[in-house]
């Protein structure tokens, strides 16, 4: 899967992302309040480097943070900036990939790396080089936050689909009534990496309408990432559950070696 093929698939998805969730604004604000009680109470500089819409970067501007957001989607960085004016929220955002990250040494006190973005990283050699930047970016003893699916688990059973979503229209206009998300899954011959096709069915005048895309993903066990962590100048590292932080999915915490 290509740099150019995952930014289509964000820039694709970008206007109809808050679709995925049931209430977005609602699962920003408890993304946000989950991430920010694993930072804790300091103000501090934060970089979301897979900040996509804003879901997490938005969450934890709302609890006072000072965040910015990087996405390799130039059109879901955009977007996550103009939801965070819409809500009086500084963010700054750009398009940037987390692999070369346009920032010098040592200048956030927290990385988060969310919402299963570093599985689109395929190899050892790239996901080794997106932590070593969030490494360089990073103070000392800086805290660094990665969120995958739960992989251990997903790689015993090898699903090939996803429960469908459905999204009612809330306050926002353009919305429609209701549109409904679904994943297929194809597993490659290795049993790891996996295509997947992402389907938004909308309403469209007494029809739905079908949109698809398509991108890839690496299924990353954790004691594997957390060697690549490791590898990459990060120690303490640890995983938490989501029945331990209340994070939709398993994270990876760990600190910048000094």
């Amino acid at each position: 899967m290509s740099e150019t093929s995952v930014t289509r698939f964000y820039d694709e998805l970008a206007d109809g992302y808050h679709l995925i969730y049931s209430d977005w604004d609602a699962s920003t604000r408890r993304q946000g309040n989950a991430l920010g009680a694993l930072i804790g109470d300091d103000r501090g500089e934060v970089l979301d480097c897979s900040c996509g819409i804003g879901t997490q970067a938005i969450g934890l501007a709302m609890r006072g943070h000072r965040v910015t957001g990087t996405d390799l989607s130039p059109r879901a960085a955009a977007r996550a900036g103009r939801e965070a004016e819409r809500r009086n929220l500084g963010l700054r955002v750009a398009a940037a990939d987390m692999r070369q990250l346009p920032f010098g040494d040592s200048r956030f006190d927290v990385a988060v790396c969310a919402d299963n973005s570093l599985p689109h990283l395929l190899t050892e050699h790239d996901v080794r080089a997106a932590l070593t930047e969030m490494r360089r970016v990073l103070r000392p003893d800086g805290l660094l936050l990665v969120s995958t699916r739960p992989y251990d688990e997903l790689l015993r059973d090898r699903p090939v689909s996803t429960p469908p979503q459905v999204h009612q229209a809330g306050d926002r206009a353009d919305d429609g009534e209701r549109s409904v998300t679904f994943q297929l899954w194809h597993w490659h011959e290795d049993g790891e990496h996996y295509d997947l096709e992402h389907f938004q069915l909308l309403p469209e005048g007494g029809e739905w309408r079908v949109r698809t895309r398509r991108t890839t993903y690496w299924a990353l066990s954790q004691d594997r990432l957390t060697r690549l962590a490791a590898e990459a100048g990060f120690s303490d590292v640890q995983w938490r559950l989501p029945q331990e932080t209340g994070f939709f999915q398993p994270l990876l915490v760990a600190r910048a070696d000094a």
